[in-house]
């Protein structure tokens, strides 16, 4: 036997040994051995194999789909509260709805029905509300692993169900390479900005969210580039909107939509006092307490160029005037006191224009 046909041998038996590794449904692991049975006869006939990669590519796929590893879910829902209330300020009706869903999903999980049975959270507010942030911290709270598929702007339906492997450029679909991604089978998966698909695409998309989304269909969700029902019933989905005008009917239908408000002036103060500063400061490199801000300038930094809805401006106007204080501290121009604070005299310095 050649040199080439021992290499071919040798990567053989790696996929065997991932195979007897990989905790796989007993009739794929029979499908995918079949493959590698072909491998081998055509190796022992040929001395080659022209398909090697594409075999190796989705025998590799399918042995890191989580097919039973799953996290330890934690059932806590003080905890639940807690980890909303610190990483979200105000919203008392938004996060009364998430506890009394994640209470119902407790009792289910308790009583051991695994499978999510309700409908899908959908959060519908303007940018900026804090929907995605929301969506992570209900991950955190259950103790889910989180992944996060982005729908704005998605064009092909294959995005989401996979390419079959009769192409060349075959790959998995997002909701596959999510869950390998986060290693379990009762992951959290956010689909961020439902009403944001392209137009082109909208009806195939819309049709394959009503497959995944519905508790009858999803527990056999079948991707087109894997080619066997992946169980999602234990996938926690949450979704996102702007606004519901451009979601199908029959989409709606299986989403519980819950409400984000616009933020007053009042609650972007302790919003932004309270939780961005401290959070961009730290990621600006900022000392502790090297920078102060009175409070007579704050609806200045809240409204730099208007009203917004939401607190990304918010956010932006500080994570702006941060990266001019680093500036300050690297270029050597701050006080003999180490602090940098920012008055009515000098605010001007360090807004957007």
């Amino acid at each position: 036997m050649d040199n080439s046909a021992q290499g071919l041998e040798a990567q053989i038996q790696k996929l065997e040994l991932r195979l007897q590794n990989a905790k796989l449904p007993p009739d794929l692991l029979e499908k995918a051995k079949g493959m590698i049975d072909i491998l081998k006869i055509s190796l022992r006939q040929a001395g080659n194999y022209s398909n090697l990669e594409s075999v190796a590519n989705y025998l590799n796929v399918i042995s890191q789909i989580p097919f039973e590893n799953e996290t330890k879910d934690n059932l806590d829902l003080t905890y639940a509260k807690q980890i909303l209330d610190k990483n979200h300020y105000g919203l008392a009706d938004v996060k009364n709805r998430i506890l009394e869903y994640l209470a119902s999903l407790i009792l289910n999980l308790k009583n051991g029905q695994k499978s999510n049975r309700a409908p899908i959270m959908c959060l519908v507010g303007l940018v900026g509300t804090g929907k995605t942030t929301l969506a992570y911290s209900i991950a955190q709270s259950m103790g889910r692993n989180f992944e996060r598929i982005p729908l704005g702007g998605m064009g092909d339906v294959r995005d989401l169900r996979g390419q079959s492997r009769l192409f060349a450029d075959a790959e998995p679909g997002q909701i596959i390479k999510k869950m390998i991604h986060t290693k379990s089978k009762n992951c959290v998966i956010l689909l961020d900005e439902l009403d944001r698909v392209t137009d082109a695409a909208r009806a195939d998309i819309m049709g394959a969210l009503v497959e995944l989304l519905d508790p009858e269909q999803n527990q056999a969700f079948t991707d087109h580039y894997v080619d066997y029902p992946v169980n999602l019933s234990e996938v926690l989905f949450i979704a996102t909107v702007n606004n519901t005008t451009n979601i199908a009917t029959a989409v709606l239908d299986r989403l519980e939509l819950i409400q984000m408000p616009s933020y007053s002036d009042e609650e972007k103060l302790m919003i932004g006092k309270n939780y961005l500063l401290p959070k961009i400061s730290v990621q600006s490199g900022l000392p502790v307490g090297v920078l102060k801000i009175d409070d007579s300038i704050w609806p200045i930094i809240i409204r730099p160029l208007g009203y917004d809805s939401g607190i990304r401006s918010l956010e932006r106007t500080i994570e702006g005037i941060c990266r001019k204080v680093a500036r300050l501290i690297v270029e050597g121009k701050i006080a003999q006191n180490g602090i940098i604070s920012l008055n009515s005299q000098n605010i001007n310095q360090f807004l957007p224009h």
